[in-house]
């Protein structure tokens, strides 16, 4: 059955399934959501009226949640690269490192760059200090979680990491990791440097302009 993705390229939850789709090589149809294609955004709300991004559409059933996503291609449309563990007891670690980082990076990553858009007398100062404090707790944890592994559940890269490079990516940009953090970080440009994200970087740096914190002069 053919693929089809409606997501963005700059979208961190689209990142997180497009790294899945290129670890694998696996062939899909990529429907750019934006201004320049509407009819893409009137199919994506067809599929899931939730209007959240990213919606795979297999043959002709929607998959929607990025996580349940990546595991609908590990099942279905399987490649090289497996990310899910056969060992349970390995996957449910994996499991869980993938909700850490979308609940505990992604989340108050979020928080802080949608304070961003709203008017200044609306805006959310106390709402945007407990997610740096959020964010604060995550980065403390993961990094020492890291000690001693190259990926975050292990040896081998897997879902945990497809969550983790765009989470922390953009969490990086809006609440720096503390140098102190020297096992998170050079996670982070490990993730940086795996073709899969790299891939997905660049194909949204035309879109960093949007960022509305203001993207920084580096990655």
């Amino acid at each position: 059955m053919s693929l089809t993705l409606y997501a963005h390229p700059f979208s961190s939850y689209s990142q997180k399934v497009l790294i899945a789709l290129y670890e694998n090589g696996t062939s899909f149809a990529y429907r750019v959501l934006g201004p320049d294609d509407p009819a893409a955004g009137a199919e994506w709300i067809a599929h899931w009226p939730m209007k959240h991004m990213p919606v795979l559409v297999d043959g002709e059933t929607p998959v929607v949640e990025s996580s349940i996503i990546i595991e609908h291609l590990g099942l279905f449309h399987p490649g090289p690269v497996r990310l899910l563990p056969a060992d349970p007891k390995v996957a449910l670690e994996v499991r869980m490192l993938d909700r850490f980082f979308d609940n505990f990076v992604m989340t108050p990553m979020q928080k802080i760059v949608t304070d961003h858009l709203r008017p200044a007398e609306s805006r959310d100062a106390y709402g945007v200090a407990k997610a740096r404090g959020m964010l604060d707790d995550a980065y403390r944890w993961i990094d020492g979680k890291l000690t001693g592994r190259h990926w975050a559940a292990g040896t081998e890269f897997s879902l945990a990491d497809c969550a983790a490079a765009p989470s922390l990516f953009y969490a990086d940009w809006v609440h720096e990791i503390d140098p102190a953090f020297a096992h998170l970080r050079a996670y982070r440009k490990r993730l940086l440097a795996r073709p899969s994200f790299a891939r997905a970087v660049d194909e949204a740096r035309p879109f960093r302009a949007l960022f509305p914190p203001g993207a920084p002069d580096r990655d």
